[in-house]
């Protein structure tokens, strides 16, 4: 049978991808640490042929391990489930000659330093963005350029809006600093990120990510996905609406600038997720990148809305076939994730809330567990997904959703 190898699917993405590569009849190989596999779901692991174990920090090591692999497996098709291996992702495919990215900008398609200067240079609209090793020359550099606060401080490498914070004055940059550099490798594997400090322009208006899969070049965009987020000093995001409700020259340029960014950052063969946001006046500004299959189950909320099966049309894709991407439904689906209101231990949360347009609900915290605060997507206690006719009925439902769920936390002193 033809074998597909995923990067990591221990993450949000695997269970769909390996769920598709089981339905298209597919060998789904796995690759991960030896130490990790052990603590796999047994709903993964079921539906895994063989996994193969190679060490992640040591991308040279890993490139050769798993082309040895691959070689002698006989894969047809690479898919990084995991943001941190994207880079390694494409080299790989281009090694064996399969369908990939552009190798010469596969850091790019990870690291938001590099993102930036291909957005730079290809004229994508993106907010200006400056960089720097530390916060004084960060400091420095803003007030030479004039940026206007406020700006928003990130680490070149990290995810899940970890160690992205609104700066209001030139008074916070240091703390800003501090949070961004917090971390220095990528748990499990232990990847080293790069610490470099991005202070980007902030861009008032809503925030949306554009679905998409591109095949020989080609960008077929399926969707574009509402974000709901916190607001204040950090970033982190509550929940999904796909599709989101706007007016046909605002998707339209919402498509065009997706599309602008995944030429500039080199896509080729593969799924894409495009994060960004709309001013006031309907212009889109690209964030950033994501060249791997959407987190946080937009998979599942673009097959339950549209009837497009996401992870099937992405292997697919990677083994060089056409995907079916016709919608088969015209409806709308949301998730909304249960955010503890700050850093503590969770003491008790009430029962979760069932109805007629809930279709899912899950805990991934339980009474005694240590969860972090709202500043990012680690202070997550669960979930609850919902199907609605349209978008303002799916958002709706999920407003009166978490309206009966109680949190209660102990809080950390």
């Amino acid at each position: 049978m033809t074998g597909v190898l995923l990067l990591e699917a221990d993450v949000s993405a695997g269970e769909d991808l390996l769920t598709a590569a089981a339905g298209l009849g597919l060998d789904a190989y796995a690759a991960t640490h030896e130490d990790l596999f052990g603590h796999y779901r047994p709903e993964l692991t079921a539906k895994i042929t063989a996994p193969v174990f190679t060490d992640f920090s040591r991308p040279e090591t890993a490139l050769a391990d798993l082309t040895a692999f691959c070689r002698k497996t006989g894969i047809r098709g690479i898919v990084p489930c995991w943001e941190f291996l994207t880079p390694l992702a494409t080299r790989l495919a281009a090694a064996l000659g399969l369908p990939g990215h552009l190798p010469a900008r596969a850091d790019a398609c990870r690291n938001k330093r590099l993102m930036a200067e291909a957005f730079a240079a290809h004229g994508v609209p993106s907010p200006r963005t400056l960089t720097a090793p530390d916060h004084a020359t960060l400091s420095r550099r803003i007030a030479a350029a004039g940026l206007r606060f406020p700006l928003v401080v990130k680490p070149a490498e990290n995810a899940a809006s970890i160690g992205v914070s609104v700066v209001r004055s030139a008074d916070g940059i240091p703390d800003a600093a501090r949070l961004a550099r917090s971390q220095t490798h990528k748990l499990p594997h232990g990847i080293a990120l790069d610490t470099t400090l991005l202070a980007q322009e902030h861009v008032d208006g809503a925030e949306f990510s554009v679905e998409t899969l591109v095949t020989d070049g080609t960008v077929h965009h399926l969707t574009v996905t509402e974000k709901f987020t916190t607001e204040g000093t950090s970033r982190a995001e509550l929940g999904h609406t796909v599709p989101a409700e706007l007016p046909p020259a605002v998707r339209d340029s919402v498509y065009a600038a997706a599309t602008a960014a995944l030429t500039a950052l080199g896509l080729r063969n593969g799924i894409a997720h495009t994060e960004l946001k709309v001013d006031p006046d309907g212009h889109p500004q690209v964030i950033e990148v994501g060249a791997r299959p959407p987190g946080d189950h937009i998979m599942k909320l673009v097959k339950e809305a549209l009837g497009i099966d996401v992870a099937r049309a992405c292997l697919e894709t990677v083994l060089g076939r056409r995907p079916d991407l016709t919608p088969r439904r015209r409806a709308a689906a949301a998730i909304r994730f249960l955010t503890a209101p700050e850093a503590g231990t969770l003491r008790w949360i009430s029962a979760l809330p069932r109805g007629e347009h809930i279709i899912a609900t899950s805990l991934s915290k339980m009474p005694g567990d240590e969860v972090g605060g709202p500043q990012d997507n680690m202070g997550r206690l669960g979930q609850i997904m919902l199907r609605a006719d349209t978008a303002a009925e799916a958002n709706a439902a999920a407003v009166e959703a978490l309206r009966g769920v109680t949190v209660d936390m102990a809080t950390r002193w």
